[in-house]
């Protein structure tokens, strides 16, 4: 049996996305040299930060990874209910259902009585 060999090939990809609907912004580009990968991907955090990843990485060290932030983490101001003190949460006003889990009457228990071993 013959061993199968294959030469390292180089490569370049890189793809974005920006859907201000969603808030999704993200952006990746990487290369390789065959032997090395290098890359860096962005990402728009909900605080309003953007996270930049830089990396390498190879078959002798594996990866490394440079993470950073641009811009200030912002947060939204907490509405209070004067009423109760807190936070105010656009909660459901009616709650249907179990804190233990869902009942349904048509759905069976498990029987745990086992018949007789087959031979």
């Amino acid at each position: 049996m013959s061993e199968l060999h294959t030469c390292p090939k180089s490569y370049e990809f890189g793809y974005s996305v920006k859907d201000s609907r969603s808030g999704n912004d993200y952006d990746r580009k990487e290369t390789s040299d065959g032997h090395e990968v290098r890359g860096q991907y962005r990402v728009q955090l909900p605080d309003g930060r953007t996270q930049i990843v830089t990396y390498h990485a190879d078959w002798q060290t594996g990866f490394h990874a440079d993470v950073r932030y641009e811009g200030e983490a912002r947060y939204p101001e907490p509405a209070y209910n004067n009423q109760q003190g807190g936070y105010h949460y656009d909660a459901p006003t009616e709650f249907i259902g179990s804190l233990t889990g869902f009942h349904n009457n048509a759905i069976q228990t498990p029987s745990v009585v086992y018949g007789p071993p087959r031979h």
